[in-house]
């Protein structure tokens, strides 16, 4: 006999699996009309959007969009007061790369992240010698400012409970140029197909029913503020800390806005803002 939890949780984990599918098929369809569009034009229109568009498509269609959105969107609920400050002055950055950076951290050492929000500073104890790819891209990101001033695009609250961040367009779709390889994967913290609440992980474009799209993270990651059902697809890198963790559930208490129609985003009402991201070797 199914229960009415395991019912509720079956349901949520169908429903990100369909949204992921329809994601997929819309990029799809997107780069060959693209494609159609530029063949049309012909061959100097081509040169002129390869140069407008080097930066964010060298590498091929993998990493166009990397690190993309992997959660569920959440449920309408009513607005609630923001509970954050203002944002500090200064501009999302637009820079981005060819290849992930040299491996350069000591995976021996440890490391720890602040993000200074706009809603609470967000102290995670960094992964080093289990994940040292994904630290040590968020160490050469967070050292180029490339998080700063960047919103948090997403809050999920229905049956998977986590706040998304780490993508300067603020739309879910994108990423610093590069790839990094999954990691960690069997950690012992993920136990009965559950994230519990307090991971931090990646994003990707995996396809846990097609089983493409492995090895896609890029700057997008999630924390998780409550036990989410998830598959062990996405990068465990890093654990918030007990005052982080008041502040990730001051996000979600404000809940979150309805699906934005063009990118499927579910916003939290909290203006969640990345103000300065540092990563520390201590």
């Amino acid at each position: 006999m199914v229960s009415q939890e395991q019912r509720r949780r079956q349901l949520a984990r169908e429903k990100f699996l369909r949204q992921q599918e329809r994601r997929t098929s819309a990029r799809r369809k997107a780069r060959t009309r693209n494609s159609v569009i530029a063949a049309s034009l012909g061959v100097v229109i081509i040169a002129i959007l390869a140069l407008t568009t080097t930066d964010v498509l060298k590498g091929g269609d993998s990493k166009e969009n990397a690190g993309a959105e992997v959660t569920p969107s959440a449920s309408p609920t009513s607005k609630a007061p923001d509970p954050c400050e203002k944002p500090a002055e200064g501009k999302v950055p637009t820079t981005t790369w060819k290849k992930e950076p040299a491996l350069t951290i000591d995976k021996s050492a440890k490391y720890t992240m602040k993000l200074a929000t706009t809603c609470g500073d967000i102290d995670i104890d960094l992964k080093a010698s289990a994940a040292p790819h994904t630290v040590n891209s968020f160490a050469f990101l967070a050292g180029k400012g490339y998080l700063d001033h960047s919103k948090c695009h997403r809050l999920t609250d229905a049956g998977i409970y986590v706040l998304q961040c780490g993508d300067p367009q603020g739309t879910g779709m994108g990423g610093p140029g590069y790839t990094i390889p999954d990691e960690n994967l069997k950690d012992k913290s993920l136990k009965g197909g559950v994230y519990p609440a307090g991971t931090v992980a990646m994003a990707n474009q995996y396809n846990a029913q097609t089983k493409e799209g492995r090895n896609t993270g890029g700057s997008q990651f999630f924390l998780v503020y409550q036990d989410s059902q998830l598959p062990a697809d996405y990068t465990p890198f890093g654990t918030v800390s007990e005052a982080g963790m008041k502040v990730l559930k001051k996000i979600a208490a404000a809940g979150a806005q309805p699906a934005d129609p063009t990118t499927g985003n579910t916003a939290p009402n909290a203006t969640v803002v990345i103000n300065k991201a540092t990563v520390t070797k201590s």
